[in-house]
């Protein structure tokens, strides 16, 4: 169950796992599903399981888990076949960016063109 404190965060009641999403992978660190909207064939999200509520608000403590986020995603990413003919990973920061859920994560695209500037 989420903590009380973050219990209106959705990711973190995905991540305790009261909350549904098809998962792709989970460990101790890092819960990932796939997105409900899509954005391309492959759209997976990346959380990790502590509550963090963006990029600004990482601390040194988070570096290894954040590291770690980016090696599972490489492994998705060549798991759904994206891995060799390329793939984004993506983190929106505030709400000008994008980032509608207050809780750290990171989209992992691919399985097709993705244009430049994306945005």
């Amino acid at each position: 169950m989420a903590d009380e404190e973050h219990a209106d965060c959705i990711f973190c009641r995905i991540a305790s796992g009261e909350m549904a999403a098809t998962l792709v992978h989970e460990d101790e660190l890092v819960v990932a599903f796939r997105d409900i909207n899509p954005q391309a064939p492959t759209h997976v999200l990346l959380i990790p399981r502590k509550h963090v509520t963006s990029l600004n608000a990482l601390s040194e403590d988070e570096d290894s888990g954040i590291g770690h986020i980016v090696r599972v995603a490489a492994r998705i990413a060549a798991a759904e076949g994206c891995g060799e003919s390329g793939y984004r990973l993506v983190a929106n920061c505030g709400r000008e960016a994008g980032q509608t859920v207050d809780h750290v994560h990171f989209h992992l695209l691919g399985g097709r063109a993705l244009g430049w500037p994306p945005g």
